[in-house]
């Protein structure tokens, strides 16, 4: 299979995934920072467990710290319940109402609700004129129809009732800056230094502006860019004492823009001209740390990702630490020109679709590139050290590396239809002097064994003949750039002398059909046609 079909392949499968995953994680993994979610939520709550203390006398205070369950159970109070009677008044009644429609058995919407709830909070205390609400859709089926939810979960903001598919982050911070984002308030504008802090605290990934005035060219392609970007908050501020609070190196100057994140690399200025795309592309390239650790959460922004060269490390969780410095000596030279992603091999979720892709498994780090600009992969297939990873980046930066194709170990037996993998491909196939009737099977097509039964009848029926060979390749397992397939079973006829236009053969046709074709294309080593007194009588 050509290396952009399965490149290809990749991206539609990912596709999907994402599609699946909407504002979701997979069910298969918990979330990874869902601890503090719940103390957050806690905090949150407190209002609730006043309330309930002066009813109850002592309420939570007295019983500790709230179980999981306890937290979720109230986070589900925080939002608007939406009913099949109430749905239609609340979306008429409301100019703009963030629906979150769940199945109380689907996984995923339990995993989200409490950041939901967080982020319906945190709105709130901001003074969000935006109403948060929730659905079960399941139960309320009328309701999710008119709402438009098809599956679980689903997010949807409603404008004067118009709906709006959410296409924000995952985590509690990233519904708030899209949601304020999405009803006018692109925005944050810090005046003091105390409210800076304060932002700081809450705030892990954002840009800072700093303008004398509030006005002007430049200030309004800021606006312009934090309107049009959905996960990254912005600030403003006039005050530089207030800005170096946010980004200490600042210097004195009439505008400034620059990056925030928490990782060793936090600061990166913007040295370009203020025009809206230029700030896009810069907080596009710079939002990522140096080593980006792949999760559910995460996915779909890692995929998405302008950086066209991704270099992908697929290890256990327990060596992420030892390979950190290693990889961030790496990436720190590549910064804004290769992606490097640390997967966890454990997560079948998230690494077994790149390892297949390459054959491998699970059981040792793997090391592999991308270059979606030509649907080309690449593995590293030297020792896994800082030297020879850089000189893989290096190869890769340049386009100096050869594309990786998967394949089995050379096989050692014969037999009456050859087995051909992709490291023999070339000897087998292309380089034999024999016609050559190719099989191209997978272990998962349907069609592939009567087919397999077919030709090995047919082998059979052929048998002798020194100019004809019958092969066969597993393309689950197998790749090479001159294997054009695009479905299985595939049958393909290489004819001696003319190797590089192979006829497809239909995979409808009987055996006597099949007998037919090859007698009458079969050809010599010296490109001519065999005679008929050179091919085994007709006995099928």
């Amino acid at each position: 299979m050509p290396t952009s079909r399965l490149f290809l392949s990749l991206t539609l499968l990912l596709l999907l995934f994402q599609s699946l995953s909407l504002f979701a994680v997979s069910s298969s993994s918990p979330i990874d920072d869902g601890d503090d979610d719940l103390e957050g939520l806690e905090e949150l709550l407190a209002i609730d467990e006043e309330e309930e203390e002066g009813q109850k006398g002592g309420g939570a205070a007295a019983q500790g710290k709230l179980s999981e369950a306890e937290v979720l159970s109230r986070a589900q109070r925080i939002v608007l319940e939406l009913s099949n009677e109430n749905a239609k008044k609340v979306i008429d009644g409301n100019e703009l109402v963030l629906v979150f429609g769940y199945a109380p058995w689907c996984p995923r919407s339990a995993e989200l609700m409490p950041r939901f709830a967080e982020a319906a909070m945190a709105l709130k205390e901001m003074g969000s004129p935006l109403l948060l609400a929730k659905l079960d859709a399941e139960r309320h089926s009328k309701a999710a129809s008119l709402l438009g939810i098809k599956g679980f979960p689903t997010v949807l903001l409603f404008v004067n009732g118009s709906a709006l598919a959410y296409t924000g982050g995952f985590t509690a911070e990233e519904i708030v800056v899209w949601a304020r984002k999405k009803t006018g308030v692109p925005v944050i504008r810090l005046s003091s230094t105390n409210a800076a802090e304060e932002f700081h605290h809450k705030h892990q990934t954002f840009i800072i502006g700093l303008f004398e005035n509030y006005e002007g060219t430049d200030y309004e392609e800021f606006v312009k860019a934090a309107t049009t970007d959905n996960e990254i908050q912005f600030v403003e501020t006039n005050d530089i004492s207030v800005a170096k609070v946010l980004f200490p190196d600042i210097k004195p100057k009439k505008n400034f823009l620059g990056l925030v994140k928490s990782e060793p690399e936090r600061f990166e200025k913007f040295e370009e001209n203020f025009v809206e795309e230029q700030i896009l592309q810069f907080a596009e390239y710079n939002k990522f740390p140096l080593i980006t650790v792949l999760s559910e959460l995460n996915s779909a922004r890692v995929y998405s990702s302008p950086m066209k060269l991704q270099v992908f490390i697929f290890a256990e969780a327990d060596d992420f630490e030892h390979l950190q410095l290693l990889l961030q000596n790496v990436a720190r030279k590549y910064k804004t020109k290769i992606m490097f992603v640390l997967v966890d091999s454990a997560e079948d979720n998230l690494a077994k679709p790149f390892l297949t892709l390459f054959g491998m498994d699970s059981e040792k780090q793997v090391v592999t590139a991308f270059d979606s600009r030509h649907g080309f992969k690449y593995l590293l297939e030297s020792d896994f050290t800082q030297s020879n990873l850089e000189e893989f980046c290096s190869g890769l930066l340049h386009g100096t590396l050869s594309p990786y194709f998967k394949s089995e170990p050379k096989p050692d037996e014969g037999g009456l239809i050859e087995k051909v993998v992709g490291r023999t491909f070339d000897a087998s196939v292309l380089d034999s002097a024999e016609n050559v009737f190719l099989e191209v099977y997978t272990p998962w097509c349907v069609d592939c064994e009567a087919t397999s039964k077919q030709i090995e009848r047919l082998a059979k029926h052929f048998k002798g003949l020194d100019n004809l060979k019958f092969a066969r390749i597993d393309a689950s397992l197998n790749e090479h750039p001159k294997l054009q397939v695009n479905n299985y079973p595939t049958l393909l006829f290489y004819p001696a002398g003319d190797k590089s236009n192979p006829v497809k053969v239909s995979k409808k046709s009987g055996l006597k059909e099949l007998a037919a074709f090859i007698k009458e294309n079969m050809r010599s080593q010296d490109d001519r046609a065999v005679s008929s007194s050179d091919q085994p009588k007709d006995e099928l």
